[in-house]
């Protein structure tokens, strides 16, 4: 057994003591691992899969951003239009087309494979975020590669994965998983030219594989989510630049040729979408939607210093490990890879903290470069040894803050203690009091390792069991269920008072969103009509019905909150007299 060192009580010597760590077992299997790159791969690829599949099936369609998503994409499969983003009736041009092609063929593939009613299955859209959250955890391993060594390669990639962010997106609909792998790729490419340049390599002859994973890259960010990896990469270019005035090492990524290729993958589908709406999506992607983030979009406005604070949750476990390499990294900020990925970091965090909107997910990008810095400091073993070190504390505390949360949440929500998840939550406090309580800066992997198995079970116990737990944050789902168990055929429905997104991805494309009375309109159509009608709504509901001779009945109600509105809400399910 490893000797490790107890911490010493107050006047007592130092003494070695024989104390069970975890840990040591886990730097074995690490050791085991970082043997190869086929076994690193391997490893990183199961640790994707245990980290982002529990949950992933089971947590219904988010609100509002994911079903928007989903939506669309689902109209683009039932329309077989690939090229206009719709909503129902309106345009979405927020963003380009990149990911509704992503999920439009997860839908297909899984259609094609015998998956029935794979259109209506949120998972399958969420293939893409999947793919690009364990693509970004490999991309990681590669791009680190290029400034440490196949064990701290593996580390960083180790933070990236466990961190709280990538593990939400992960599990999401949407663009950021795959931008992330996008925006790895490219500075992973460019990473390597810098560092080759750096060393005096001959930059004549430089291999094509560089400039083709940087350019394709590029091209595949812009279709995702528009111009802001350029922003990435080209604030980066700039930051080395002016840092090493001089810019020559660009030249391996072959500009000319590599420009040319990017528009060739690019402009087809910008200048289709001209062609079919004129100026409209860039109006509204750039003006509408880029642009109006420098003010507070959607009510998302924040003051500066907001994304430092959300770190230490949103980075966690990662976050005390980075906490305590940034005094070496400041240091270390002139040798060329730290100075590659500071360039890769500092220049767009300042940019995103001085945007008035805020969104967590907005810097998920750079969180690579921090895991590099991180790991590569603890490599080299020049974590700092001041007060710093007590963020190690924060491994435990993250585990026991959300398991509180999570317990008290379903107590309050579902009424039940949700006992599933307790002996996960039991794992993860332990693995945490291990990470805090043995760690040492000469052992920080051991404590790094601990942390990154309670991760591991919080993830298990959040992710799996407690938030597929609660149905009432998701009364779109509970309405679906409902309106599938009616016996008549191809049923129809309005709401009123509640227009989440996620309710017309699981009921129909069609269904109206609108008010009491138009709900009431719309139930005095025909047979097999259903009015979902919030509470708020049910006043002008009964009225008109009453105004117009409807005659209805209630065939159920459910009770449930909205998490987009923060409120709690209660929407009747009311059929016209006759239907079933």
């Amino acid at each position: 057994m490893a000797e490790t060192y107890a911490r010493p009580r107050f006047g007592a010597s130092r003494e070695p003591k024989n104390l069970v760590n975890p840990g040591d077992r886990l730097v074995r299997a690490l050791d085991f691992v970082t043997g190869s790159h086929a076994r690193a791969v391997a490893f990183l690829l199961l640790c994707g899969l245990l980290f982002f599949l529990p949950g992933f099936f089971h947590i219904p369609p988010v609100d509002r951003d994911e079903a928007r998503f989903a939506q669309a994409t689902k109209q683009m499969v039932e329309s077989g239009d690939y090229v206009d983003i719709r909503f129902q009736q309106d345009v979405r041009y927020k963003k380009p087309v990149g990911i509704y092609w992503m999920q439009t063929a997860a839908v297909k593939t899984a259609s094609a494979l015998g998956l029935p009613h794979a259109e209506l299955r949120i998972w399958v859209y969420r293939i893409p975020s999947l793919i690009g959250a364990i693509g970004a955890t490999l991309l990681t391993y590669w791009a680190a590669l290029a400034f440490l060594t196949r064990r701290g390669a593996v580390l960083a990639a180790l933070l990236m994965c466990s961190s709280v962010l990538l593990g939400v997106e992960a599990r999401l609909a949407k663009t950021d998983a795959m931008l992330l792998l996008t925006v790895v790729a490219a500075m992973g490419a460019m990473a390597r030219a810098y560092m080759s340049w750096q060393r005096g390599e001959d930059i004549a002859h430089p291999p094509w594989r560089w400039p083709a994973i940087f350019w394709t890259a590029l091209a595949a960010g812009i279709l995702i989510k528009g111009p802001l990896i350029l922003m990435f990469a080209g604030l980066t270019i700039i930051s080395l630049a002016i840092i090493d005035r001089s810019a020559a090492w660009l030249r391996s990524l072959r500009p000319a040729w590599g420009l040319l290729w990017m528009l060739v993958l690019v402009l087809p589908w910008f200048i289709a979408i001209f062609l079919r709406a004129g100026d409209t999506f860039f109006t509204d992607s750039v003006g509408g939607d880029m642009l109006s983030k420098l003010g507070a979009q959607e009510s998302h406005g924040a003051a500066p210093g907001l994304y430092l604070l959300l770190f230490w949750i949103t980075f966690w476990p990662g976050a005390p490990l980075a906490a305590m390499a940034a005094p070496a990294v400041w240091r270390a900020r002139r040798e060329p890879g730290a100075q590659f990925l500071l360039a890769w970091l500092v220049p767009s965090w300042i940019v995103f903290e001085a945007v008035l909107t805020k969104l967590p997910h907005y810097v998920l990008p750079l969180y690579p470069a921090i895991a590099i810095l991180a790991a590569g400091a603890m490599e080299r073993r020049v974590l700092s040894r001041s007060w710093l070190m007590r963020g190690a504390a924060w491994w435990l505390a993250i585990p026991a803050l959300a398991s509180l949360i999570a317990v008290v949440g379903a107590i309050a929500l579902t009424r039940q203690p949700a006992f599933i998840a307790w002996p996960f939550v039991a794992a993860s406090l332990i693995f945490g009091l291990f990470a805090w309580w043995l760690y040492e800066d000469i052992r920080a992997e051991h404590s790094l390792l601990n942390a990154l198995v309670g991760a591991l079970f919080l993830a298990f116990a959040i992710y799996g069991v407690v938030l597929p737990s609660l149905t009432p944050l998701f009364p779109s789902a509970e309405i679906a269920h409902a309106l599938r168990n009616v016996r008549c055929v191809g049923p129809k429905a309005a709401s009123a008072g509640f227009s989440e997104p996620s309710l017309v991805f699981m009921t129909r494309t069609s269904t109206l969103l609108t008010d009491g009375s138009g709900a009431a309109d719309f139930l005095s159509q025909g047979s097999c009509r259903f009015a979902l009608v919030e509470a708020r709504a049910e006043r002008s509901f009964v009225q008109r019905a009453e105004a117009i001779g409807l005659r209805y009945n209630m065939a159920s109600r459910i009770e449930g909150y909205n998490i987009s509105q923060g409120r709690a809400v209660s929407i009747a399910i009311f059929r016209s007299e006759g239907t079933e």
